[in-house]
């Protein structure tokens, strides 16, 4: 095989190639935002990475599910979920501030709901692809400690604890390739959700 006709392969695997990886990459945020676009996360903020502020972060995750699931229960779309928890900001504030105070807590508490990053996270059960999502964010104090992450809606890592995840995925609108998507990390998935989150850095340098 000649020089030119090396050349002209390998520049013709290059275009294939660089084609290939532009649908994939398409695809995988079509699905990622797809997903997003029907889930709130939680994500509770420790005041520090002190031991006692360890362990009030996952008082106040305990007493903000609680809460949060009684508000959201019989709710059906990621729309409701987020007026309803938009309106009980104020009342979540007090929930957590409380559970501050029974610890002995002497630091202020702020809800807020808005768009927030997250990376690939596998929560054992199912994984999430990294991405933005709708996130709930409880911070305690100046929020400088190690964070807790799950789903807030449809409430997946309460019902994955008691093997209701499939429906309450359903419940929540969540469709059967959604749900295949993010209870298959075994299958591979995480590998792949990673994947999205290397394609979204590499466009964003190009940008």
């Amino acid at each position: 095989m000649t020089k030119a006709k090396l050349y002209r392969y390998a520049a013709l695997s290059l275009l294939f190639g660089t084609a290939a990886a532009l649908l994939w990459g398409l695809w995988a945020l079509q699905r990622q935002q797809s997903l997003a676009d029907d889930v709130i996360r939680l994500h509770v903020i420790a005041a520090s990475d002190a031991a006692p502020d360890q362990q009030l972060k996952l008082r106040v995750r305990d007493a903000v599910l609680e809460q949060t699931e009684a508000w959201l229960d019989g709710t059906e779309s990621r729309e409701e979920a987020e007026r309803i928890l938009r309106a009980h900001l104020p009342e979540l504030r007090t929930v957590a501030a409380t559970a501050v105070d029974a610890a002995g807590g002497s630091y202020g508490v702020t809800a807020t709901l808005s768009r927030e990053t997250y990376p690939t996270r596998d929560y054992g059960t199912f994984a999430l692809p990294g991405g933005d999502y709708l996130s709930l964010r409880v911070i305690l104090g100046e929020g400088e400690g190690r964070n807790w992450w799950c789903v807030v809606f449809p409430p997946l890592c309460t019902a994955a604890a008691t093997d209701s995840l499939t429906e309450e995925a359903a419940a929540a609108g969540l469709s059967e390739e959604d749900l295949a998507l993010i209870t298959q990390a075994d299958g591979g998935y995480v590998i792949q959700f990673k994947s999205i989150e290397l394609w979204e850095r590499w466009t964003a340098r190009l940008r």
